[in-house]
């Protein structure tokens, strides 16, 4: 043998961390062909090696555990206190009401209003797994259980027309936030964009729907779809040209350029139609002097201005598309 199995030792332990040289690799590896011993002593290093890998992931394994339940009985007390904070003014507004002899009206308003401090501050603390999911849905429902109560005891009929509007409001800034959790991404799996897409659309068709309710006007119903399907459309159009196609960004990026450019210069042209007015182009007015010489001037730069930029972008885009070709050639 070449080297004595002493020197091999001491390299062992930066051979087996790659730490060592490549030519002292290569003389390591060349000893260890022809010494059976210093080959076993390599694999014993090897399992031993391996224990302390499993012992170390053990001990973090318990170690972050304990430190998970210790602050879930923290969150837990400190929810707790809370909790009993928020229940004095509902227990004060109880003996208040049951003295005066005015019955329960104020207490169950007051019972109401409490919960949705509860759910901001307490859910969050109490609840062990997805937190945002238990948070956003119980402040939603005590939005609902006060909007109720209220309308109980004021004997109004607004709680539709208040619930459809807030839910509406509540989806458009938390729905791409709820979409993106673990639990509700991974029963979406790739239909997370359409189903925020298609609940903005569901929580606003609504609210029109219960306003309308309200109006008993057949007119409104008219009027809400006409001036409600050009941003609709668009919306609807962003997202099909961003998510269908297998087109590359600059492609998509002029397609929606063009899309709405479009949408906006027949803006005009849907609401007159569906208003029943009949067919209502922009015309081309460079006077300037009325509102709707202003209107047809902007819709006329909006459009050209959009398709000259929209064509810039395809441009590179299909310059891009052409190098692409060429390489997959290539290859």
């Amino acid at each position: 043998m070449k080297y004595n199995c002493d020197m091999i030792s001491d390299l062992l332990p930066l051979y087996m961390d790659k730490a060592c040289s490549k030519s002292s690799a290569e003389a390591v590896e060349q000893h260890l062909s022809e010494c059976p011993a210093c080959a076993g002593v390599l694999e014993n290093m090897k399992k031993c090696d391996e224990t302390i890998d499993k012992a170390i992931a053990k001990e973090r394994t318990e170690v972050i555990s304990k430190q998970a339940k210790f602050f879930k009985r923290r969150s837990a007390i400190a929810g707790s206190i809370i909790g009993a904070i928020f229940a004095i003014p509902i227990l004060v507004c109880l003996i208040v009401n049951i003295a005066t002899g005015a019955g329960l009206t104020w207490f169950f308003i007051v019972l109401a209003s409490m919960l949705i401090p509860a759910s901001l501050i307490i859910v969050p603390l109490m609840a062990p797994d997805n937190k945002f999911l238990w948070t956003i849905g119980s402040f939603t429902a005590s939005l609902f259980i006060l909007f109720a109560v209220c309308s109980i005891y004021s004997r109004s009929n607004w709680f539709f027309i208040a619930s459809s509007a807030v839910l509406f409001g509540l989806s458009i800034p938390f729905m791409p936030l709820v979409v993106n959790t673990k639990p509700v991404s991974k029963l979406l799996g790739n239909n997370k964009a359409l189903t925020v897409v298609g609940t903005y659309t569901l929580t606003f068709a609504l609210m029109m729907l219960f306003i309308g309710l309200k109006v008993k006007s057949l007119f409104f119903f008219q009027a809400a779809l006409a001036f409600s399907l050009p941003p609709l459309l668009f919306m609807w159009a962003m997202f099909a040209l961003i998510r269908l196609p297998k087109w590359n960004g600059l492609l998509k990026t002029a397609s929606c350029i063009l899309a709405a450019a479009l949408i906006y210069f027949f803006n005009d042209t849907i609401v007159y139609l569906l208003l029943g007015q009949g067919l209502h182009f922009v015309g081309f007015d460079t006077t300037l002097t009325t509102t709707d010489s202003l209107n047809s001037m902007i819709c006329w730069i909006v459009l050209v201005t959009g398709i000259i930029t929209a064509a810039i972008f395809a441009i590179f885009g299909f310059i891009r598309l052409s190098k692409k070709d060429k390489k997959e050639i290539k290859k």
